[in-house]
């Protein structure tokens, strides 16, 4: 029951306070090194870097700012849950923002942060601001709608033309069932669009919306076998040590170690939650 109580209570903590808190610290991060790059005319552009190579997943590729709704978040590469913890990811099938066709954006509804949230509260007109290594100009959309499940979908072919989707969870807060996208279309000069290295046939199913990632089931494991052999060590040290002494070793070891538990058991949950 114990063990119970800490497993339950580092998933709630992982996902809410701690996740908020961590949110906080990789957008930090992330903001240093895209201003750096940016600064030095390195900034990603295309899903090739300068070797030809893919950007890893959590490489910063933009800096996405909604004023209307107070959404200012360094937009990293890549969908899978784990790369969501950190904030708000590029799919890697659609082009940059400000290229012609569509972008597309995926964010957490309520976990780590949320940063998505609001998305659904945004009308037709409102400015969705984004800025890429690609134009030292802000790059502008307009909001042009919201779609639910079912309703039908809009992409763009046309060269002279751009779009940006936002995607996050819709449903109840932490309870999503299903995913709502916001539709924008970009204002400011469009932007060439360099070659595809990926094609949606190339995204992993833990990229695609309300997918989980069974990436960390191994680490999942072990920390859980690890939990239980320090449960094991400290019901004998019990005996030994005494009940309050063993209490205060047990509790910050086998909270750490719950907390790694939680931040992989999150990974399989959907990655817009």
């Amino acid at each position: 029951m114990v063990l119970l109580a800490i497993v339950l209570l580092t998933f709630v903590l992982e996902v809410t306070v701690i996740g908020a808190v961590r949110h906080t610290r990789d957008q930090d991060v992330a903001y240093a090194e895209l201003r750096s790059d940016l600064a030095n005319a390195i900034g990603p552009t295309g899903q090739l870097d300068q070797n030809g190579k893919p950007y890893p997943l959590g490489k910063p590729i933009a800096l996405l700012n909604i004023p209307s709704i107070g959404v200012k978040e360094v937009v990293l590469e890549g969908t899978t849950a784990d790369v969501l913890k950190s904030g708000p990811g590029h799919r890697r099938d659609s082009v940059f923002p400000g290229q012609a066709g569509t972008s597309v954006i995926f964010g957490r509804q309520a976990g780590y942060g949320g940063p998505f949230r609001k998305i659904v509260d945004l009308k037709a007109g409102a400015t969705i601001e984004v800025v890429t290594g690609q134009s030292l100009e802000t790059i502008r959309y307009q909001v042009t709608g919201i779609r639910y499940a079912g309703d039908p979908g809009t992409s763009t072919t046309d060269p002279k033309s751009g779009r940006l989707t936002l995607v996050t969870g819709d449903g109840p807060l932490f309870m999503p069932g299903n995913a709502v996208r916001v539709d924008a279309e970009l204002v400011s000069a469009v932007l060439p669009a360099p070659g595809f290295a990926f094609g949606s046939s190339s995204l992993g199913d833990s990229e695609q919306a309300m997918a989980g990632d069974t990436g960390g089931v191994l680490k999942l494991f072990l920390w859980s076998q690890l939990l239980l052999g320090l449960a094991v060590l400290f019901a004998w040290a019990r005996t030994t040590w005494g009940r309050w002494q063993s209490w205060l070793v047990a509790v910050p070891a086998l909270g750490f170690v719950g907390l790694q538990i939680a931040g992989h058991a999150a990974q399989l949950l959907p990655n817009l939650l």
